[in-house]
């Protein structure tokens, strides 16, 4: 009867074991992965998020500027007109 047990223990750890494996493993195929995704996105020259919504703020910001000033200067285009 103690043989029993003992196999069935023996298998436990087994399975354990194999469990504990397979997510190390899992854990390398992930960093693997990310690692070559970045090194395609990098090649590809593509921007972080970051960087792409600070830029994009930039842009919007110059934008509001540009429009003020336009405004600007056809007020005082106007002005000169009517001299």
């Amino acid at each position: 009867m103690q043989t029993q047990y003992r196999f069935f223990d023996d298998l436990a750890r087994l399975a354990n074991g194999a469990a504990g494996t397979f997510a190390g493993a899992r854990g390398e195929v992930e960093t693997l992965i990310k690692q070559r995704m970045e090194s395609v996105l990098a090649d590809m020259d593509v921007v972080p998020r970051e960087e792409f919504e600070v830029v994009r703020e930039m842009a919007r910001t110059a934008r509001e500027e540009n429009d003020a000033l336009k405004k600007r200067l056809d007020e005082l285009e106007a002005k000169l007109a009517k001299k």
